[in-house]
């Protein structure tokens, strides 16, 4: 007889939050090669991905949506607990739902050079979440208690500590940082304050602000051409058609 908790639990985890992690290190390599686009859809995946995860193992039905904020939305009207997220974090998820969803550069997009680092901040806000926190526990001879608060406590109190300190067991993370010579670990440590094997207050890199205008923007006169051939969001549609 299988156990349906744990195999959710388990799914939820390889599912979303070892993808996540892989994403994240993804969007992080294309950041490092001035590939702003790429960089901001694999970040939406990612932040997506540790969402649903979250939402999951806490056995909250996840919106149909790429969205973060009806994803994020989804949990806080649960109750289930406070997610405790700085505000630039929530402006970064704001961010990445404004240009991050557009796949085919339907869009303009900018980056002002710090992205990276606030990508970083909001994984590790947000991963610490996707784990196991409310489970029930009997120590021998004594009476079965519930480690909820125990768990979000810990979470608090990784804020006042190196972020390097907080691992997660078993998580994709942790096992790339744990091998030298594993392939993703440069991706993963490059120039990152919150996830390594050693603390790290500063790093320093060269800040490069980058744009694009996309086709349509610069001629939204052919949207009506486009739509013959290609499926565009009726928001877009909608704004270009406003432009025109």
């Amino acid at each position: 007889m299988y156990n349906t908790d744990i195999l959710l639990n388990d799914f939820a985890i390889r599912s979303f939050r070892d993808v996540a992690d892989c994403d994240y290190i993804a969007a992080r390599l294309s950041f490092r090669a001035q590939l702003v686009p790429q960089f901001l859809w694999q970040s939406l995946q990612a932040i997506e991905k540790y969402l649903k995860c979250i939402l999951v193992l806490n056995r909250i039905k996840a919106p149909r949506s790429h969205d973060l904020s009806k994803l994020l939305d989804a949990f806080e009207q649960s109750k289930k607990f406070e997610v405790r997220l700085s505000s630039d974090t929530h402006k970064f998820l704001q961010y990445l739902d404004t240009y991050g969803r557009f796949r085919y550069y339907e869009t303009p997009y900018y980056s002002m050079g710090d992205e990276l680092f606030r990508l970083d901040t909001a994984v590790w806000e947000l991963r610490r979440y996707a784990r196991v926190l409310d489970y029930n526990m009997k120590p021998p001879g004594g009476t079965e208690v519930n480690l909820l608060a125990l768990e979000l406590k810990r979470n608090e109190r990784a804020e006042t500590k190196a972020p390097q300190e907080f691992s997660i067991m078993g998580g994709h993370l942790e096992k790339v940082l744990g091998k030298s010579d594993h392939p993703s670990r440069a991706g993963l440590v490059w120039h990152n304050l919150k996830f390594g094997k050693r603390r790290r207050t500063s790093v320093s890199y060269t800040r490069t602000s980058m744009s694009g205008n996309s086709p349509l923007s610069l001629h939204p006169e052919i949207l009506d051409e486009v739509l013959k051939y290609v499926f565009l969001p009726k928001d877009v549609v909608e704004a270009y058609r406003n432009a025109v």
